[in-house]
């Protein structure tokens, strides 16, 4: 692969292990009590990270990504045997939601101002505060559910009877929004998942075996 394509795809699947990071967390959060707390937070934190020097910043840095790194080649890979159905619906709802949203310029500029509120929020309250989840959850609720198909989110009933854990599931859903705009605006498209498959598989190993191996 040249250094050209390398750097491209690098860049794009940052956003799209953004993507999968999400996923896997209402996955994870809408069936057990375990979920990647790490992940979660930096996932929740890139909603706010409107302006940056480059992708990894949005993320803090691509070790942060690892569940998301993880997930996508789980996803992709032609060997796995760890394809989750449940985790490829997810990807493929916030994708056909981000075409909707991206498509409404209305929409989307109610989504900037709100947003906006949020990063005001955030130099009082932490990201994983339970008021910061309840303001994230809202967003989702009063501006990407009126214009998109509602997701059905699978789980433990009880668990999802919490408030707390709507409040996780909906923010972790707005914050797989904001990965899959970003994925696009890198120049990412549907049916690279099919005709570049290899060559993101290729760029997301590279990457995960970079931040695994100790030093």
């Amino acid at each position: 692969m040249s250094n050209n394509n390398h750097h491209r795809f690098y860049e794009s699947n940052i956003a799209l292990a953004g993507l999968c990071q999400a996923a896997a967390l209402v996955k994870q959060i809408a069936r057990s009590n375990e979920f990647d707390k790490q992940a979660l937070t930096t996932s929740l934190n890139s909603i706010s990270i409107t302006s940056s020097d480059n992708t990894e910043q949005v993320f803090g840095d691509v070790n942060q990504l690892a569940l998301g790194y993880q997930t996508l080649l789980d996803q992709l890979s032609n060997q796995s045997t760890n394809k989750d159905v449940e985790v490829t619906r997810y990807i493929a709802n916030l994708l056909s939601i981000e075409r909707k949203l991206s498509a409404n310029k209305k929409v989307m500029s109610v989504l900037g101002e709100r947003i906006s509120n949020i990063q005001r929020q955030q130099l009082h309250l932490d990201i994983s505060d339970s008021q910061m989840l309840s303001n994230l959850a809202s967003i989702y609720t009063d501006v990407i559910s009126p214009v998109s198909r509602k997701i059905q989110v699978a789980g433990d009933p009880e668990i999802l009877k919490r408030p707390d854990n709507q409040h996780r599931v909906r923010a972790t859903l707005l914050a797989g929004i904001r990965a899959a705009v970003l994925w696009r605006q890198l120049g990412g498209k549907r049916r690279h998942i099919l005709f570049n498959r290899q060559q993101i598989l290729d760029s997301a190993e590279h990457t995960l075996h970079n931040f695994s191996t100790p030093n």
